[in-house]
């Protein structure tokens, strides 16, 4: 699920959760000798090793964000034994795969079965070898570096549903739900919500004197100017082409014009290097907001509807200026 707290899509792609440690491994073993044995055979395998002495230990490191994904159980231990722990792993319903590994002395089928239907992934009999074990925890690797490719292009394609390709901004659908959620948000609790809708001036100029990937450089610049012109929790998406909707929570008529302003000035004040050489660059920006406690807007539409309208009038009015549409006439059409 993509988190609206990354909203503004700013330089480069969403951050990635951070990998989880597929060389660690965690041990539950009762007996301090065998738990010994264990720990040097895998630490000469060259896994990173937590040991504990019963289940209840093995639990409780197992709420740690830096818990292993590997887990050796024991069956029989003090507390709380393996298959307990294994129902406990598999009834938490959150956080990553846990691949458990069930050791045990028990070697009736009746035994492998309550074994593994209470959750574990393999059942080693006691006594074992070094060799048997290693190809037990290899092929438990496998399956969670499985996991974590099957995560990580799950998470692509997420983050590709939701955002342009060129600028890693929301892409139009996503922005116009964000857009719809606030709406909710503004009328449910009272706050004013503002709007713009900003074009790039003349920017078919661009393309068709340096080139579309040179047009793509200005639209990434773009991007990044805005970013970092606006709030941490206002939304900015690419709404088509070179124009942007931008959504500020909480912006009330009387800051939208200063706060549009900031926007164009910080996009015509510096030309943009380019691959070209430097390009002057200008925006026409279309506002509209919400007065607080008002329940004008019942759509995005509406509100979309009436920042495009300012928009217009910017780019008609000569461009590289702010339009800010008037509340009353918003009402007036809403009515």
């Amino acid at each position: 699920m993509i988190d609206p707290k990354d909203s503004r899509g700013k330089e480069g792609r969403a951050e990635q959760a951070t990998a989880p440690n597929l060389d660690s491994v965690l041990i539950a073993e009762d007996d301090p000798i065998f738990r010994h044995i264990l720990e040097n055979w895998l630490e000469k395998w060259h896994y990173q090793v937590t040991a504990t002495g019963n289940g209840c230990d093995a639990w409780d490191a197992l709420q740690t964000p830096e818990a292993p994904q590997m887990v050796i159980l024991d069956w029989m231990m003090p507390g709380m034994d393996g298959i307990e722990v294994c129902h406990k792993i598999r009834s938490q319903g959150r956080g990553p795969y846990r691949y458990v590994l069930l050791l045990t002395a028990r070697d009736e089928r009746e035994d492998v079965v309550t074994g593994l239907d209470a959750g574990a992934d393999d059942y080693l009999t006691k006594p074992f070898d070094a060799e048997e074990l290693r190809a037990r925890v290899r092929a438990g690797r496998r399956i969670l570096e499985l996991q974590q490719a099957l995560l990580q292009a799950r998470d692509a394609l997420q983050f590709e549903a939701a955002h342009d390709p060129l600028t890693v901004l929301w892409n139009r659908r996503a922005i116009l739900g964000f857009l719809e959620r606030e709406i909710e948000r503004q009328q449910r609790n009272g706050i004013p919500l503002a709007v713009m809708m900003a074009d790039v001036d003349h920017f078919k100029r661009v393309n068709d004197t340096h080139g579309h990937l040179v047009g793509d450089e200005v639209l990434r610049e773009v991007t990044r100017r805005l970013t970092s012109s606006l709030r941490s929790y206002d939304l900015v998406g690419r709404y088509g082409g070179e124009e942007f909707l931008i959504i500020l929570p909480g912006c009330n008529p009387a800051d939208l014009a200063v706060s549009a302003e900031r926007l164009r000035s910080a996009i015509a004040d510096c030309p943009f290097e380019t691959s070209a050489g430097s390009i002057p660059v200008t925006l026409s920006l279309g506002c509209v907001s919400t007065p607080e406690n008002s329940e004008v807007f019942e759509d995005c539409e509406s509100l979309v509807r009436q920042a495009d309208t300012a928009l217009y009038a910017a780019k008609a009015g000569g461009r590289n200026r702010v339009v800010v549409a008037q509340v009353s006439l918003v009402a007036a059409s809403a009515l």
